[in-house]
């Protein structure tokens, strides 16, 4: 009696297109596991004492970690800024470092991934202070298991 319309049929044959697109687009690309996790920060306008740090801890890591995983974006002065995945490349994910309006800090971080391996870096330029900011994370897996 009643005849269907068949634009109903191509939005959900959209919908379904869409949410495959975004299932493959959030691919686990790392192993969820134990990490050994080494983070080297270099601040070329401090004083040479002041320049380097590194730091060494294990720890669970799993992909949702990356965005967080740069120590430096818990300072005050990054206050109201994270990082935003802007595009996947082959074996990396690119960041952009999103800040609250008003800000002129900019950044990006990257990503390398391999299968045991991870390696990002983070370049940050504070605004106003023109003041610049790498902070390099490397993880080697350990255990597939988190404890």
């Amino acid at each position: 009696m009643f005849r269907r319309d068949r634009r109903p049929t191509a939005v959900a044959l959209l919908v379904v297109t869409l949410a495959a697109y975004s299932l493959v687009w959030a691919e686990e690309l790392i192993q969820r596991g134990t990490y050994e996790v080494t983070v080297q920060t270099s601040m070329p306008n401090l004083e040479e004492n002041l320049r380097y740090t590194t730091t060494r801890e294990t720890r669970c890591f799993a992909q949702q970690d990356l965005p967080q995983a740069f120590p430096i974006l818990d300072h005050p002065a990054l206050a109201g800024c994270e990082l935003a995945l802007r595009e996947r490349e082959q074996g990396a994910l690119v960041y952009a470092l999103v800040c609250e309006s008003g800000q002129d800090t900019t950044g990006e971080a990257v990503w390398r991934l391999a299968p045991s391996q991870l390696r990002g870096t983070l370049r940050v330029r504070l605004g106003g202070k023109n003041t610049t900011v790498h902070q390099r994370v490397t993880a080697r897996l350990v255990n597939s298991s988190c404890r």
